[in-house]
């Protein structure tokens, strides 16, 4: 069967880079193709009908010319420019690190459609959500499970059994919580609390709507961050660039409103809602 010449597909722009004079060369995440390459020839002259729809974090319609080694965009249309993010250096750092999260984890050539789809939604959650660092911490969550590094937070990995309703211990590595008898042998694990083990398995397992009223203590924001991105780094073996930039505009954005914070603002205590995220029994 002859190849197709050419596709038309939706896409999300995951990374840009200058190409020749007038060009960009553009990684795309597409529901179809999964991530590839491509090349936008002339999308920085003014004149360009492509220019403006390409931009990052932009979801659009695409032509691709098929290419030996690169694909060529030849049309483009805006579905979704995510504008808050463009106008708001917290949302778009929040949103640059969770592309490159995303792109970390993907290969180029693999479709996903679930992958592509989650990349949209949270691109539009970060767009106006009040608690961007939970908003994160459910995205990473669920990406981890789609690319197949779902971290075990219900039975201890040394033993096997349903770990109780107390201060347990996470072990990157091995990939998930232990037991304090088998954590405290264990030179990777580090002490998590039952609060964070049980917000974790609470956005693990539920949907982003769940989470729009809730709010945590600052102390568990901060220990579930740290321990979501450490898990992550050691999976990786690298610690994402966007990780550290971020820090710095949270650390800039001190004063800024509560509802646009870095880590939240303590509304309510994750321990005030069990009923809401229990531990299991």
């Amino acid at each position: 069967m002859a190849r197709a010449r050419a596709i038309r597909t939706e896409t999300i722009v995951l990374r840009q880079q200058v190409f020749g004079e007038a060009d960009r060369l553009l990684t795309l995440l597409t529901p179809d193709r999964g991530k590839l390459r491509a090349i936008a020839k002339g999308v920085r002259r003014l004149s360009s009908r492509k220019a403006g729809h390409l931009d990052l974090f932009m979801r659009a319609q695409v032509l691709l010319a098929i290419g030996r080694n690169l694909d060529i965009i030849t049309e483009a249309q805006t579905l979704d420019s995510y504008r808050a993010l463009r106008g708001d250096l917290l949302r778009s750092s929040y949103a640059s690190y969770c592309v490159e999260l995303l792109d970390s984890f993907t290969p180029e050539g693999e479709t996903n459609h679930e992958i592509y789809w989650l990349l949209a939604d949270i691109l539009s959650r970060l767009s106006d959500s009040d608690n961007l660092a939970l908003t994160a911490r459910h995205y990473e969550l669920h990406l981890l499970e789609l690319v197949g590094f779902r971290p075990e937070l219900e039975r201890c990995l040394g033993k096997g059994e349903s770990v109780q309703p107390e201060d347990q211990y996470f072990d990157p590595l091995a990939g998930g919580v232990l037991c304090p008898r088998c954590g405290s042998q264990r030179s990777g694990s580090r002490p998590i609390s039952v609060d964070v083990l049980r917000l974790m398995r609470f956005l693990q397992r539920s949907p982003y709507a769940a989470l729009e009223n809730l709010r945590v203590r600052r102390n568990i924001a901060v220990e579930l961050e740290r321990t979501q991105l450490h898990y992550i780094t050691v999976q990786l073996d690298k610690q994402l660039k966007s990780v550290e930039f971020l820090e710095r505009v949270r650390h800039s954005s001190i004063n800024a409103p509560a509802k646009t914070s870095g880590v939240p603002t303590p509304v309510r205590a994750v321990t005030s809602a069990r009923q809401t995220a229990p531990v299991a029994e």
